[in-house]
């Protein structure tokens, strides 16, 4: 496992040289930019942050589950959420009646919050992920603007809040449960399959290496 080493300051480069350094995303320690085979993590050394970890297959995988997590939000989006049956009466609510049921009032601004944060910023990122991604994945040159596209994905995704959006629905039925009966519909479970995919996606992406292969693939 291969460590990367810690950089003079970087004054004392030369402005040819400093392409060839980087900062730990964790601790903002300035680093030379390390050679790592496929299989090997390179960590920072001095607080142990993942600073690279190249894996086989790693572009194609996540361009795939990117591609799943499209579907499964188009899913969540249309199908039916949750069913409530209260004193005889029967309400259904889909995801979009969720965002929407906001919309009145001094409470509007909440909606447009809601729908940025768990549907569009979400659906953005997988599709700007699958833009910078397939080409490269299938062995071609990068697409156009795949560089500011690949820019605002990593921006966004402290942004995409699915998975807080699904602690609060579970938070709610467990508080909901004792005054009605509740019935879970099929896009619930896609926003859970949702969330698991997003996790592994990040799991398996390395951004040192995607911005590594998009200066090479430019370049070649």
């Amino acid at each position: 496992m291969p460590s990367t080493s810690a950089a003079p300051p970087a004054a004392r480069f030369a402005a040819s040289d400093l392409h060839e350094l980087l900062a730990c995303p964790a601790c903002d320690a300035l680093l030379r930019e390390p050679d790592v085979a496929i299989g090997e993590t390179a960590r920072c050394p001095r607080c142990g942050a993942v600073i690279e970890a190249p894996r086989a297959l790693a572009m194609t995988r996540i361009m795939m589950l990117a591609l799943a997590a499209l579907i499964l939000m188009i899913a969540a989006i249309f199908f039916p959420f949750l069913e409530l049956e209260a004193a005889g009466m029967i309400r259904r609510s889909s995801l979009l009646d969720t965002v929407m049921a906001f919309s009145s009032g001094l409470t509007a601004p909440l909606t447009l919050a809601m729908a940025a944060l768990i549907v569009v910023l979400p659906t953005v990122r997988f599709a700007a992920l699958i833009y910078v991604l397939a080409p490269m994945a299938l062995g071609y040159h990068p697409a156009r603007h795949a560089a500011p596209a690949f820019r605002i994905a990593e921006a966004m995704r402290p942004w995409a809040m699915a998975e807080v959006f699904v602690v609060g629905v579970a938070v709610a039925l467990v508080k909901v449960a004792g005054l009605a009966h509740i019935s879970i519909g099929p896009a619930f479970w896609a926003f859970v399959a949702l969330v698991i995919v997003t996790v592994m996606k990040d799991n398996f992406m390395s951004r040192v290496t995607v911005w590594k292969t998009l200066d090479a693939r430019r370049r070649s």
